[in-house]
């Protein structure tokens, strides 16, 4: 589904003064709203990226401002009271402008939304550590005996108090949810490595990045996958996984129904790398580079009415970045603006777009567990197929978070039978990242997935293990639904680590093969 084409507004701005004055590259032509403009310091993308180009360096942002740039070239300073300001995203009737800020340098990061020209800014939440990347969802519904009232949301990306990511080279984060208002923070992806850079679909889905370190793929590092998910957290499937290079990130839809990000083997300090595409009706087989090594750094794409994009761009590590018009149909490029003092890292246009669907949402905080199911274990993909019946059992393993003190860990929550026609299904606990193995008739892993998760009274389900995740699944009742749901879900206390079951921590490599495809079939 293509995104809706956004209504053209011309509005001029009046410089401010000769301190806030900016120098824009004229644009060959000529813009049809405004743009705000993310700034950093031209020292400010110092540093080194983490885990092997995995992940980006910490602390990007800091001292960072945002401009408003007219159609003119004109611009201002829309956060001059602000000591860090960056991250902007612009609310779908275009008069109001999200971001992450902080007013002095000492306070958290927390999400801030003012109107378009930069007044009546407002605090909306710091989340529970601090708040970077915040984005408006849309209308989403809870229909409960009690209430059918529809709540506005924003997503962005959150530290989890007290954890560390799998490699512990930085804080962990997950993708969270709030009300307008502050209230109803929830968290929303209980990924053991860090969860970053939503961005909400036509559809009304969110697809951020994922950094999967359990995958078998892509080294000791694991991948960095683009992954979708409900706007509740529900629904956790890959959406664009093994095809390019081994990190995506900073996903955006398109007005011509791409989903562009930006890929690399090993990202820059900032994040930057190649473009490439996939289409939004079929993103698991429609990978494409759109630009190669020789055309620069690229970094936050964002959409253009026309179907083209802003991108960051710059040529070489030691230029500035600066804002470009970008069309993902030809690869041409043309210079939008450009501040000689400062790195211009992302721009939004500031205009009216259409709203996603509106969704509705099935979790329930009184529900402490959630259903996990699969129709048959024996759909794999081509040339990973395992001899009928090999599997008998499923193993559920719960991953407990690494902290300053200690690594990540697994215990085992328990065993069920598959049945014979490869089928299976059990309640696990909500909220609490799991991998799931499948064992032979001797106890041995033949397959193991990345980390999954189900909210709180929500079922989630695969058509098979390891299955191309565009297949349709078998037209017929399971096995495993004729009878209750098993439930593993004993006392903390009680949950054993691998070792201590008799059990090997990490399974070996040559026994084992971890797939992002693992949690994506067929829902």
């Amino acid at each position: 589904m293509s995104a809706g084409r956004s209504a053209a507004v011309a509005l001029a701005l009046a410089t401010t003064s000769a301190a806030a004055l900016l120098i824009a590259a004229a644009p060959s032509r000529p813009a049809v709203a405004p743009i705000v403009v993310a700034q950093v310091p031209i020292d400010g993308l110092a540093g080194e990226a983490l885990a092997g180009g995995t992940l980006r360096a910490e602390g990007l942002g800091e001292g960072g401002r945002l401009v408003l740039v007219s159609a003119t070239g004109a611009s201002r300073v829309l956060t001059a009271d602000f000591a860090s300001a960056a991250d902007p995203d612009v609310s779908f009737d275009g008069q109001s402008i999200l971001f992450a800020g902080k007013k002095a340098a000492s306070d958290p990061w927390c999400a801030w939304e003012m109107r378009a020209d930069g007044t009546g800014a407002r605090k909306i939440t710091c989340g529970a550590a601090g708040v970077r990347q915040p984005v408006y969802q849309s209308t989403i519904y809870t229909i409960t005996p009690k209430s059918v009232e529809p709540w506005v949301q924003i997503a962005f990306v959150g530290e989890n108090p007290g954890e560390r990511n799998e490699a512990r080279v930085a804080a962990n984060t997950s993708l969270w949810s709030c009300k307008t208002d502050g209230t109803a923070l929830r968290r929303l992806t209980y990924n053991l490595s860090n969860d970053l850079d939503p961005v909400i679909l036509p559809d009304g889905r969110m697809v951020y990045a994922g950094w999967l370190r359990s995958s078998a793929k892509g080294g000791p590092n694991g991948r960095v996958p683009l992954l979708g998910v409900n706007e509740d957290g529900t629904d956790y499937q890959v959406y664009a996984g093994d095809e390019g290079l081994r990190v995506k990130q900073m996903p955006t839809p398109t007005a011509t129904g791409l989903v562009v990000f930006v890929e690399a083997d090993a990202v820059a300090v900032d994040g930057s790398g190649r473009l490439a595409a996939v289409e939004q009706v079929r993103p698991l087989h429609t990978y494409r580079s759109l630009t190669g090594d020789a055309d620069g750094f690229f970094r936050a794409p964002s959409p253009l009415p026309d179907g083209r994009l802003l991108v960051a761009w710059r040529a070489s590590p030691d230029r500035r970045f600066a804002v470009y018009r970008f069309d993902p149909a030809t690869g041409a490029r043309e210079k939008a603006f450009e501040d000689r003092a400062w790195h211009s890292v992302a721009a939004k246009i500031v205009a009216p777009r259409e709203a996603p669907d509106a969704r509705s949402s099935v979790v329930r905080d009184d529900d402490a567990q959630g259903t996990i199911y699969t129709i048959d274990v024996g759909l794999q993909a081509a040339g990973e197929e395992l001899p009928k019946g090999a599997a008998k059992t499923l193993r559920v393993v719960e991953g407990v978070p690494a902290t300053p003190e200690r690594p990540a860990s697994r215990r085992l929550l328990g065993d069920v039978p598959i049945a014979d026609d490869g089928s299976y299904q059990v309640q696990v606990p909500a909220n609490t990242p799991v991998e799931l193995q499948l064992l032979d008739g001797q106890g041995r892993a033949l397959r193991r997935s990345t980390w999954l998760w189900v909210r709180n009274h929500d079922a989630q389900g695969c058509v098979g293990c390891h299955e191309d995740p565009e297949r349709t699944p078998p037209n017929r009742l399971f096995k495993a639904l004729t009878a209750p749901a098993p439930v593993l879900n004993p006392p903390v206390g009680e949950r054993r680590t691998l070792a201590e079951a008799g059990a090997p921590e990490h399974p070996a490599a040559a026994a084992v093969q971890a797939d992002v495809r693992s949690i994506g079939g067929q829902r």
